[in-house]
């Protein structure tokens, strides 16, 4: 593929209208002539610069998770600088979570493209995973760990499935928001909407930090 800085605009066009489509429609259902035709370019020309449609849905994904990690990153040194008594860290951890969520109401294409994956969207691509998703998401759990530890919070907290519970959750809202009683639909950035599903989400983490032992307690109480 080309690399020469005089093709760098036409590369970003189609990576661009590539992001917009595989989000919009996944890797099965977007063909490489459907990305040309999106930026005024033959198939020979989109091939010319980003390669075939496998690199460039590859291309497209490592974008997704460098802008995902950048965000991911910068929460996890503010987490890790926190104080450290358990009121410090609930509140770091949720700031985090907050940071999260903010990153994929403002850039709704990564959540969307990496809930394709979870449709099994470019299934034989799997090393995807391997690479950029799997990798990231035992660093924030081994970040998160040694940070519940060190503020003796969350003893018994399974901080993988809370991880995951929080990329979940966040996805999903940022992509459908909620659906009230008669059908409509608030979008994530719905002021109500999102107040109410971000609290939401902060009990579920505070829940979840509390453990069995507190749920134990209220039901003998």
């Amino acid at each position: 593929m080309s690399t020469k800085p005089e093709d760098a605009p036409s590369r970003e066009r189609i990576l661009a209208a590539a992001t917009k489509l595989f989000a919009e429609r996944g890797y099965d259902a977007t063909s490489t002539r459907a990305i040309g035709e999106a930026v005024g370019l033959n198939i020979a020309t989109v091939a010319y610069h980003v390669g075939a449609k496998p690199e460039l849905y590859r291309e497209v994904m490592r974008r997704a998770h460098l802008a995902q990690r950048e965000v991911v990153t910068a929460a996890l040194e503010q987490l890790h600088g926190c104080g450290t008594s358990p009121k410090e860290t609930r509140a770091a951890l949720l700031a985090f979570v907050d940071a999260y969520l903010t990153f994929c109401l403002n850039r709704p294409e990564v959540p969307a493209l990496w809930m394709r994956r979870w449709l099994s969207e470019g299934a034989d691509l799997s090393d995807i995973e391997a690479e950029f998703s799997g990798p990231l998401v035992a660093e924030v759990a081994t970040a998160v760990r040694a940070v519940l530890d060190r503020g003796n919070l969350g003893a018994e907290t399974d901080v993988e499935m809370l991880v995951f519970t929080m990329v979940w959750t966040s996805h999903a809202f940022a992509q459908a928001g909620l659906i009230d009683a008669t059908g409509h639909r608030q979008g994530p950035r719905d002021v109500a909407a999102f107040d109410r599903f971000r609290r939401h989400l902060h009990g579920v983490v505070d829940g979840v930090l509390a453990g069995p032992s507190l749920h134990a307690g209220n039901a003998d109480a």
